[in-house]
C-alpha cells in the first residue's frame, strides 16, 4: 500500500509540539536548500542538529554530528535531505535513535523506508517541504 502523509491537522500538531529537528544531509553552504530550510526552522524557534559526516565545524551555530546515534538529546523530527535511494539507512538510524517523526523533504520518496519507520512506531511525512508546511500550517 502506498504511503499516505498525515493530514494537515496532524502535521500542524507535529510542527507545533516539536522542539528538536535533526537535519540529515545539512550543508554548511548557505546557498544550499538544506541550509536555507534549516535556518528558517531555527529562526522559527526549533533547535537544529546538523547530521552530516562531512561537516568539520559548526553549522548555524550548532555542533555537527556524523550520525543520528551521536545526538544525546530527544529527536522530535528527522528532516532528510538525501537522495531517495539513500533514505533506508537514515530510517533505520532514526528508529534506533528513538526519533518520533521521519520527514522526507520535497522530491524524496522511499516507500520501503516509510514502511520500516511506520512499523517501528514513527510518523512519516514524505515528499513535503517542512518549511512550507510550517509556513502554511503553524504561522
Amino acid at each position: 500500500m502506498m504511503h499516505q502523509n498525515p493530514s494537515d491537522a496532524e502535521r500542524r500538531e507535529i510542527l507545533s509540539s516539536a522542539r528538536n529537528i535533526a537535519v540529515v544531509g545539512l550543508s554548511d553552504n548557505p546557498e544550499r536548500t538544506s541550509y536555507m530550510i534549516a535556518k528558517a526552522m531555527q529562526d522559527a524557534g526549533y533547535r537544529i542538529f546538523p547530521v552530516n559526516p562531512n561537516l568539520s565545524g559548526p553549522v548555524l551555530g550548532e555542533k555537527p554530528y556524523a550520525s543520528l546515534l551521536e545526538i544525546d538529546e530527544p529527536i522530535d523530527i528527522v528532516d532528510v535531505f538525501r537522495r531517495s535511494e539513500h533514505v533506508m539507512p537514515v530510517a533505520e538510524e532514526a528508529v534506533k535513535a528513538g526519533a518520533k517523526v521521519l520527514w522526507l523533504q520535497q522530491g524524496i520518496v522511499n516507500e520501503e523506508a516509510a514502511d520500516y519507520a511506520k512499523k517501528h512506531g514513527m510518523t512519516v511525512v514524505m515528499d513535503r517541504c517542512i518549511k512550507v508546511d510550517h509556513a502554511l500550517l503553524v504561522r
